[in-house]
């Protein structure tokens, strides 16, 4: 509760009034809105010198019209957190998936994709390829659901050394508000790395029948209408998105075993679904 005051108090000092408002989260990141002021801490894990170039990046001019900016372009720091100030956006609604906007999201990522990193601040590596691991990790148990991640983990090969250009590192819908315009949001993961794996999620739905072949289709297409870079130059998408969607199927999986877990439940049908897959994946 500690820090869920100063937290408040954070979003009063840059403008936040009204009620302070929690949103929910499944990590020990904790985020909260006053007015239109968001303050997010960021989890324990997370390192202030290596969040520092990604706000500073977000704040650039480089990325104006793609990231929403923040507030403050320091890393501020609470109780040994990391903490960062945003103005609120709408996010994308829940209520209607046929309205989601994933071609605005496929935009906004060919775009990022194409920033050249010398306008940039030096960047770490971004984060997408580390996440699978982590995730295994961190799931508990050694039942037959739990070996069989941890064995399609394990029977992953190496990523090959991809194009080093700007990337999001753990883009899906959750990642876009609307502030008169779409724009990306998270810089926990941004960084350097291999574009692929921004497109890894939306690919490993698709490729576990979670996402309509329309939607994909979609999404792809105004991806590389855009000039996204990602893919190459080939006419098969999959020669470089085959192990980042694997990849994030074994991390989806992960997550969905920890979060059932700690909710003392099931797993659902759509969880179900990713442990399929990764039988898929042990069984190729």
């Amino acid at each position: 509760m500690a820090l869920e005051e100063e937290l408040a108090g954070i979003a009063g000092a840059y403008g936040g009034t009204g009620d302070v408002v929690r949103h929910p989260t499944r990590t020990d990141v904790v985020v909260l809105r006053r007015g239109e002021v968001v303050v997010k801490a960021h989890s324990a894990r997370d390192e202030v010198e290596s969040l520092r170039p990604r706000l500073r990046a977000a704040a650039s001019a480089a990325l104006s019209g793609l990231m929403l900016a923040p507030l403050d372009p320091e890393v501020l720091t609470v109780a040994g957190r990391a903490v960062t100030v945003w103005p609120a956006g709408r996010p994308v609604s829940q209520d209607a998936p046929e309205a989601a906007p994933w071609e605005e999201g496929a935009r906004l990522l060919a775009r990022l994709h194409a920033v050249p990193l010398t306008l940039l601040p030096p960047l770490p590596a971004a984060g997408g390829p580390a996440r699978a691991a982590r995730a295994v990790r961190r799931m508990p148990g050694d039942g037959p659901v739990e070996q069989l991640v941890r064995r399609a983990f394990s029977e992953l090969p190496e990523p090959e050394p991809g194009p080093g250009l700007l990337t999001h590192g753990d883009w899906h819908l959750g990642q876009l508000v609307c502030r008169d315009r779409w724009l990306l949001i998270d810089v926990d993961d941004l960084g350097v790395g291999d574009p692929a794996w921004d497109l890894a999620r939306p690919a490993a739905w698709y490729a576990a029948g979670l996402l309509d072949p329309v939607v994909w289709d979609r999404f792809l297409g105004a991806y590389l209408a855009s000039g996204g870079p990602a893919l190459g130059r080939g006419d098969d998408p999959w020669q470089r998105l085959d192990l980042p969607a694997r990849a994030l199927t074994v991390q989806l999986a992960a997550v969905a075993v920890l979060n059932a877990f700690r909710e003392h439940r099931e797993l659902d049908e759509v969880e179900h679904t990713l442990i399929e897959s990764c039988n898929r994946i042990v069984r190729a």
